[in-house]
Formats: C-alpha cells, sequence, structure tokens
C-alpha cells in the first residue's frame, strides 16, 4: 500500500514534465512534417509556458525594480500629502503666513533645502522690487513684472496651505507648503485657480497675476520662507537665468549664541538681546558703532529680518 502510494505521488510530479516533453516532441515532429510558421509560434508559445512556471533571475531583479518603484511613488505622495511634516511639527493652518506667530518653536541649526525642481512663477521674469527694507518697511519678498492676467505657476511641488485676501496687504494671495522644507507665497492675485488643501505640481497654473491689496500697480509679489522666516528669494535662485543658484540651498540658523572667551583674554565682548522694535540702525547708534561692523560682527547682511529674543554681539574683536 506505501509502494502504491509512493508511486502515484511520484506519477504526478513526473506527470507535468513528461506532458512538456511530449508536447515539444509533437510540435518537433510537425516542424519536420510541415515546417510552417505556425508550428514555430507554437513552439515559442510552449517555452513562454515553461518560462511562466520559473523565476529566472531576470524576472526577480524586474520584480524588485517595479516594488522599489511602487514604494517610491507612495513616499512621494506622502511627502505631498505632509509636506516637511516633522520639521513643521505637524502645524497646519490656514490662517497665518507664519505658521509658528502663535507657537513657539526651535529652528534647526542649519537644513538642506533642495531646489533643484525649481520652476519660474512668470514668464520673461523682470524683478522691480528687491528684498529688504523699503521706505522703513520690510519687503519679505521679490516683485516681479507682469499684466494683469498673466498666468503665475508654483515654484516647486507642494500643498496649498493658504488661500487669502488682505486688503491692506497682500491683496488675494496663496501660500504653499513643500517637500524641501521652503513654503512660497504668491501675492496681488487677480483670480486663484486652486483651493486650500490642494496639492499642486512645480510649473502648474495657480492663479492670474494682478493688482489686489497694497499695490501700486500690477505685478507678482513672490516670497519664499523657512518656517515663516522669510529669507531672500534671490539668495536661492538666479531669476535672470531662470535656475538655483545650487540644487541645495542650506539653511543656517541666524541666532547667534555667546562667543567662548578665553580667561586669559583682555578683550571685551558686549551682547545684546533684542527687543520689540529694535533694528541695526537703533543698535548701531546705541552702541557707537555701525550697521556695517555689526553685519561683520555678527555674519549677517542689512537685509536680515531681526526677530526678537536673538542674542546679537555689538561690541568685540
Amino acid at each position: 500500500m506505501v509502494r502504491k502510494s509512493f508511486l502515484w505521488i511520484g506519477t504526478l510530479l513526473l506527470t507535468p514534465s513528461l506532458l512538456v516533453a511530449q508536447e515539444k516532441n509533437e510540435i518537433r515532429s510537425l516542424q519536420q512534417v510541415s515546417g510552417s510558421s505556425t508550428v514555430t509560434r507554437m513552439d515559442r508559445q510552449v517555452n513562454a509556458l515553461i518560462a511562466g512556471h520559473m523565476d529566472t533571475k531576470e524576472d526577480i531583479q524586474i520584480r524588485k525594480l517595479i516594488e522599489a518603484n511602487e514604494r517610491a511613488k507612495l513616499i512621494r505622495a506622502e511627502s505631498l500629502m505632509y509636506p516637511a511634516d516633522d520639521l513643521y511639527q505637524s502645524l497646519w493652518d490656514n490662517c497665518y503666513v507664519n505658521p509658528f506667530q502663535k507657537h513657539s518653536v526651535t529652528f534647526p541649526d542649519s537644513y538642506e533645502i533642495d531646489c533643484s525642481s525649481f520652476v519660474l512663477p512668470v514668464d520673461n521674469v523682470s524683478i522691480s522690487s528687491r528684498f529688504g527694507l523699503r521706505r522703513r518697511r520690510m519687503h519679505s519678498g521679490i516683485d516681479l513684472r507682469l499684466v494683469t492676467g498673466d498666468t503665475v505657476k508654483v515654484a516647486f511641488d507642494g500643498k496649498v496651505r493658504i488661500r487669502g485676501f488682505e486688503r491692506r496687504g497682500y491683496g488675494y494671495y496663496l501660500v504653499v507648503r513643500h517637500p524641501n522644507g521652503l513654503e512660497t507665497l504668491y501675492a496681488h492675485l487677480s483670480k486663484i485657480f486652486v483651493n486650500e488643501n490642494d496639492i499642486v505640481r512645480a510649473g502648474t497654473p495657480i492663479a492670474l497675476g494682478g493688482r489686489t491689496g497694497r499695490a501700486t500697480g500690477s505685478h507678482l509679489h513672490f516670497e519664499t520662507r523657512f518656517m515663516g522666516q522669510a529669507l531672500n528669494p534671490e539668495d536661492l535662485i538666479d531669476f535672470e537665468n531662470g535656475v538655483p543658484h545650487d540644487d541645495i540651498y542650506v539653511y543656517r540658523n541666524p541666532v547667534f549664541h555667546k562667543k567662548e572667551v578665553s580667561a586669559s583674554s583682555n578683550n571685551q565682548f558686549v551682547y545684546h538681546r533684542l527687543r520689540t522694535g529694535d533694528t541695526l540702525g537703533s543698535l548701531a547708534r546705541r552702541y557707537d558703532t555701525t550697521v556695517t561692523r555689526l553685519c561683520e560682527l555678527n555674519d549677517i547682511r542689512k537685509t536680515t529680518i531681526l526677530r526678537t529674543g536673538w542674542t546679537l554681539l555689538v561690541a568685540g574683536d
């Protein structure tokens, strides 16, 4: 009885191989008799069927590539659903341009921002106003000339965080958060095509330019912000040629810590903790120095935005 069982199992195992061999022998016989192309196609089909039951190295490699591609797609999709979520500590609101306006936050000492996929927000770029102080007011972006109705495109892949209106400020505007850690702002728009929480791809039309809000003429006010802090867009992008200066822009935290002074040193260092209303000009007058010297001491620019609570070196060698 046991012998019969083994014979029966062996027959089952050998049957597929015997059948395939028998089919191939029959096909070869037919080829010898007829030599027809139809029989040749049948031979190929049988070989394909046999191969379909086996995993070759090529099959395994292809399957791994497909799986890796699917994983990459899922990661990209998640990065757009929750752009720079760890960096922004899951803070997502649809009210404030600076999302941390009412929340305390710790800035990283440095952060690499991938600018390689940048797309110009308007065609035929011409800058009409640059980043920095303007008539005693801080101009937190750059103004790009356009005609009302010109298309405005999003600079990077991202997700719309704010679709808003300020009668005495930005007019109709958008804020988009990007997986690279930046947020971009587009202001003085005449018409908006997207809504809050929409996912947008770099170069996608998101609005039409205009002169709504506080604007003396038609233009696009464009800002680049990192965790709510305005950065000079021209530090990141070569607008004349429409490309980033470098694929990776390294953000460096402008909060300056007190320098360690050797016990044997006779040099005196003076520090000032910034309060509301402090400016480089007022600090220069107070400590009998110059704005240029303050910038040298702290490795900052005249256009750097000062934030309450920072500690600046105002005197010392």
